[in-house]
């Protein structure tokens, strides 16, 4: 008979870092005659309290005598007397035995000595974050006596004045204290660098040692992630190795950041990792939802040693976090956190005053020739002078609807405990935002329609061990967010501010007593179609917006040890529910225009308007949609882990299906909501096999196995292998002389093969597809006669099939003075039978416009990653970490179906994300040069206007003429080739402090939709424009700026290297000092808080365009957490 008790103690490391489990296990075995006992760190009362369970004996003795005796090993066996002997070897403790009782009594000579000693009561704490520790061993050293620390990280101990105590637990250094005279002992345990991350969570959330990997894996302590972002993404650039993540937008629910695992290996739509919650497959958007608070780990599969079994769906990298699970606990734990952040742009774009504007607008008007009346003097010395807001207005439409800070605030409650046979951790997250929008509705209507988020998330987990060898885990996702925004997109509200002339009218038009509506500010410059007022676009409507994400899962595990040792069964079923309702409101608004304005004796104004049109009603609007889907997964998995000696054996086997059923299908037509409404299934097996020898030699053998419905019968299932080798050569007796300095080195390398069935963004595209009305012809005699024809718009290919990648890592972990850990990794992967339209075949064909899809595309992708950690304690009061990581990922296409009018315009050799676009040589000087120069982009040239290189004649073409075919790709990819980041923390008694940079080169960014006036719009001037630009006054072929033009010229606003920029930056990304009191801890934070750039319109790290989107933003945050047992 067996017995097993487990008993779970939790570490926190910096600012609650990932959990390490600590498991003391206890067995006896035995009859009446034959008695073993076995565990690690057991105290003398868990023994008896084993063998009395396990047996007919009864223990009577006196609780006092053992309360001292430090915790054993023992691994002992036999007869009762034979077991007593070894159990209390070395405690003072003499027993008796008659028939079932047995009888213990301290020794005197040891009772007196501990009469002697004096009570002394201490707490041991987490050098970094000052948290208690939990389990930490406390002996004096020479003697037996010992004791642990409690859930608070306390003990008392009997010690005389000259006693040294031990002091250790897994994961820090162990540190040894002299009593002296003192009765009260604060000691703080720094973190062993080598002991941290024993397990990393690996493939279908199995854990592996991190001396034993040979993959390339990187974990996160959860602490890392705990930036003052309501999205947990943004917390990966420049501390996760592998990871490029940009953040490009700060709006309030939708600031996340988009990441890749190792920058993009594929044409192909799918390009974002698989992302694996507790077992199921999740959105970045649910990934943002999670709280930090609520991770226990976090991992980043990189190479094809993991990402193999997922087949379909690892292709691009995985990302696998588990949630916290409860413990077996005398009393829960109780956490708290409270935070408050101010929020504002890191910076917005500048325009000119109104009197600029007009002046400006005179110069392009002049420029180009254009028909456009002029402003007169008097209307721009008026509106410089400010005389009257409504007959000579100067708005700055940005200050009209935008304020400069927001407000949110975040609070997380969570417990954790339980008992031996059920525990517990559950979590409750509120978090709200706001936007910087001003309130304007509320100035004229009843409603407001500011950007308000509220997002609530619920995580509970219980684990109910129903035997000694079956566990049953229910696992609970609740997220619900519920949004108010107006119903004019927010990237267009920020548009609108850009795009409209600050001098043709006011907001609005006072009100005349008469008219029951406002009367909003238009322009007659423009016509109806094109007529605007932002701030009435902005107010006349809003979203409600409500949605909700439920995860469940449930898992039953079973040790299979009756069978052989080390077998398990495990079984995992997931069911997820995503469901969307917006509710749109709209209204109509009245448009008037200025007829006539007077001067007045007194200096004032008179003024008439008049409406635009007919009357609008401006009563609101209601229409609703819905979306949503399910998910269905279920897993079921058997492995086998066991030591022979030196010989370490692990296998597993996995089956898995996935289910997803869109709720709402939609589509124009009926077949399209009938393929909308057909469940995408996925069927697969994975198999994993490692042996390690003497923790020196390391194989691992990978295997996925799955099935797409996505091809036609014969391609729907890929086979995807890896292997992987590793050696810790430190371990070898030749490296002894040089481990002083290399503490650890260990050297990996994987080849692999991955799978992606993501490929064309549609269901069953092996298949044809068929516009029964797409053609038509007319006849007649009058030819007033049509007949429509069925026409293919998409040919059948039912060779279509798995895109496929070819994965090679190696890599390198070395640590060196036993505290500094260096991980470098070097990767490479060709990707062939990439999915493409192809794009060779002549229209005389006959194809027409019908596409013809197939596996016609190659890529590579390759580079290198590398993260540093250091971690030194100075003295007993200071502890410093520093964190380091370097990604660099370069891709090319190898291989595309394409026929480029000339060579180098190929996309082969390029990157998939480089832009396509024209090189320029300053400005033309004058006419005269203009007529030498034989160009023609589409307009009337003028001096001042972009003068474009004949790229075609510079690579050999006889062609004399620079025309629209001139272009070529320039300029870095539009996503970094290259993140990294770095900073320190340090711990100095009760405060705390760190910084983190992050910067990201080899990008470019391209300036485009901000060209001054324009077509069918009077688009407002940035100020570098009228600083640095081209004029009759100022002829700088050198200017940042061409001629003002005051229709859109087509040669000065096409994409090339004129408006380029360089998109590198380095971001001070975060910085944070806090102050620990018992189990208090406040702290003040910031993210964003600088930025170096050569680029200083907007952020780069935004991207090209305008910069008139909602920005990213500088945040500051006060924050309160309390850790306390109720």
């Amino acid at each position: 008979m067996r017995k097993s008790l487990s008993f779970q103690s939790c570490v926190r490391y910096f600012k609650s870092i990932v959990l390490v489990l600590l498991f003391y296990p206890l067995t006896a075995l035995g009859a009446q005659g034959h008695i073993t006992v076995k565990g690690q760190s057991i105290t003398i009362k868990e023994a008896i309290q084993l063998i009395e369970k396990n047996s007919n004996y009864v223990f009577f003795y006196n609780a006092a005598d053992l309360k001292n005796i430090r915790l054993k090993n023992i691994n002992c066996s036999g007869t009762i007397d034979k077991v007593l002997k070894e159990v209390f070897a070395d405690t003072g403790i003499t027993w008796m035995i008659q028939d079932n009782d047995v009888i213990l009594k301290m020794n005197k000579t040891e009772s007196v000595q501990q009469a002697k000693k004096a009570e002394v009561v201490g707490v041991v704490t987490d050098a970094r974050t000052g948290e208690p520790v939990i389990g930490a061993s406390i002996a004096i050293v020479g003697t037996s006596t010992g004791v642990i620390t409690d859930i608070d990280g306390k003990f008392v101990i009997q010690a005389n004045p000259q006693d040294v105590l031990k002091v250790s637990y897994v994961g820090y250094t162990t540190k040894e204290v002299k009593v002296g005279n003192r009765k009260v002992l604060t000691i703080d345990l720094a973190e062993d660098a080598q002991a941290l991350e024993e397990v990393v969570v690996t493939a279908y959330g199995t854990g592996q040692k991190k001396a034993s990997m040979v993959g390339s894996i990187q974990a996160i302590r959860p602490a890392e992630l705990k930036v003052p972002s309501t999205n947990l993404s943004n917390s990966f650039a420049g501390r996760l190795a592998g990871v490029v993540a940009v953040q490009r937008t700060g709006r309030p629910g939708a600031d996340g950041s988009d990441f890749w695992i190792r920058g993009i290996s594929t044409l192909s739509g799918t390009t974002s990792p698989l992302i694996i919650i507790d077992g199921v497959q999740v959105s970045s958007a649910d990934l943002n939802a999670l709280d930090p608070e609520v991770i226990e780990g976090f991992s980043i599969l990189k190479d094809a040693t993991a990402t193999a079994m997922y087949g379909t769906r690892g292709a691009n990298g995985v990302m696998i976090v588990t949630t916290k699970s409860g413990q077996n606990l005398d009393k829960p734990i109780i956490n708290f956190r409270v935070e408050g952040q101010v929020s504002q742009p890191t910076k917005t774009p500048k325009f000119v005053d109104g009197a600029t504007y007009m002046e400006l607008f005179n110069e392009a008007v002049k420029n180009d020739g254009s028909s456009d009346v002029l402003y007169s003097q008097d209307k721009i010395n008026g509106t410089r002078m400010k005389l009257n807001p409504y007959v000579f207005p100067d708005v700055n439409w940005y200050d009209e609807m935008f304020n400069n800070i927001a407000f949110n605030e975040k609070v997380n409650f969570n417990i954790r405990g339980g008992g031996k046979k059920i525990d517990y951790f559950s979590s409750i997250s509120v978090n709200h935002e706001s936007g910087m929008l001003k309130n304007r509705s509320k100035d004229f209507f009843s409603y407001n329609n500011n950007i308000d988020v509220m997002r609530y998330a619920f995580q509970n987990n219980i684990n109910a061990y129903l035997s000694k060898s079956s566990k049953l885990s229910v696992r609970l996702n609740v997220q619900l967010r519920d949004l108010r925004e107006p119903n004019r997109g927010v990237d267009d509200i920020f548009a609108d501010a850009m795009n409209t002339s600050p001098v043709e009218s006011p907001v609005f038009y006072e009100p005349d007593g008469v008219t029951n509506h406002v009367k909003w500010g238009t322009t007659d410059r423009l016509i109806t179609a094109y007529q605007g007022n932002p701030v009435a676009q902005l107010t006349t409507g809003y979203n409600d917006t409500f949605e909700s994400t439920v995860i469940a899962a449930i898992e039953f595990e079973q040790k299979l040890d009756m069978l052989t040792k080390g077998l398990r069964f495990k079984a995992l079923g997931t069911f997820k529910n995503w469901s969307k309702s917006v509710n749109k409101y709209s209204a109509g608004w009245n448009k008037y225009l200025l007829d006539s304005y007077q001067l007045n004796e007194d200096g004032s104004y008179s003024y008439t308007t008049s409406r635009v049109g007919n009357e609008v009603t401006t009563d609101l609007n209601n229409a609703i949609e819905t979306a949503g889907d399910r998910r269905i997964y279920l897993e079921a998995m058997v492995d086998y882990n066991r030591t022979f000696g030196k010989h370490d054996v692990n296998a597993m086997l996995l089956y898995n299906q996935d289910e997803l059923v869109n709720n709402v299908p939609s589509g124009d037509t009926g077949s399209q909501r009938l393929i909308s409404s057909l469940p995408k299934r996925k069927q697969g097996l994975a198999g994993r096999f490692s042996y390690a020898y003497d923790g020196k030699y390391m194989a691992e053998v990978n295997m996925g196995y799955n099935g797409s419905e996505n091809f036609a019968k014969g391609h729907r299932w890929g086979f995807f292998p890896s292997v992987a080798l590793g050696y810790n050569i430190s371990e070898e007796s030749f490296f002894e002389p040089l481990r002083k300095v290399v503490t650890n080195m260990k050297l990996r390398g994987s080849w692999g093969l991955v799978g992606n069935d993501q490929i064309g963004g549609e269901r069953f595209i092996y298949m044809p597809t068929i516009d029964l009305s797409g053609k038509g012809f007319t006849t007649g005699i009058d030819q007033n006669y049509g007949l429509n024809g069925p026409v293919y718009t998409r040919y059948e290919n039912n060779n279509i099939t798995w895109e496929v990648g070819k994965k090679i890592n190696l890599g390198v972990d070395l640590q060196l003075l036993n505290s500094l850990n260096i991980v470098v990794d070097i990767f490479r992967e060709n990707r062939r039978n990439i999915f493409q339209k192809k794009g060779t075949i002549p229209t005389y064909l006959g194809t027409g416009s019908t596409d013809v899809y197939g596996n016609l595309a190659e890529m590579k992708n390759q580079g290198f990653d590398l993260s540093i950690d250091y971690n030194k304690a100075f003295s007993k009061d200071f502890y410093m970490n520093f964190k380091g990581t370097f990604t660099y990922a370069h891709n090319e296409i190898t291989k595309y179906d394409e026929a480029p009018k000339y060579a180098f315009q190929s996309k082969v050799g390029q990157s998939a994300n480089v832009t396509s676009g024209y090189l320029s040589n300053g400005l033309f000087l004058d006419e005269a040069e203009i007529d030498r120069y034989n160009q023609q982009m589409g307009s009337t040239l003028g001096a001042g206007d972009i003068k474009y290189i004949n790229v075609s004649k510079m690579h050999g073409y006889d062609d004399d003429i620079v025309d629209v075919d001139d272009w070529t790709w320039i300029g870095n990819p539009s996503v970094p080739e290259i993140v990294y980041g770095f900073g320190p923390s340090f711990k100095y008694k009760k405060w705390d402090f760190s910084f983190f940079f992050q910067g990201v080169a080899k990008t470019s960014l391209f300036m485009s939709g901000f060209h001054p006036f324009g077509d069918n719009s009077l688009r407002n001037v940035l100020q570098f424009v009228a600083n640095d630009r081209w004029s009759p006054t100022n002829q700088n072929v050198d200017a940042k700026y061409p001629r003002l033009t005051r229709k859109t010229s087509l040669n000065n606003t096409r994409t090339s290297d004129y408006w380029m920029r360089d998109g590198s930056f380095l971001k001070l990304k975060n910085m944070e000092i806090g102050y620990t009191l018992k189990r208090m801890r406040f702290y003040v934070s910031g993210s964003n808080l600088l930025t170096f750039s050569k680029f200083d319109l907007w952020d780069p790290e935004q991207g090209g365009g305008s910069g008139l989107k909602y920005p990213t933003q500088r945040v500051f945050n006060v924050g309160f957490q309390m850790t306390f047992n109720n």
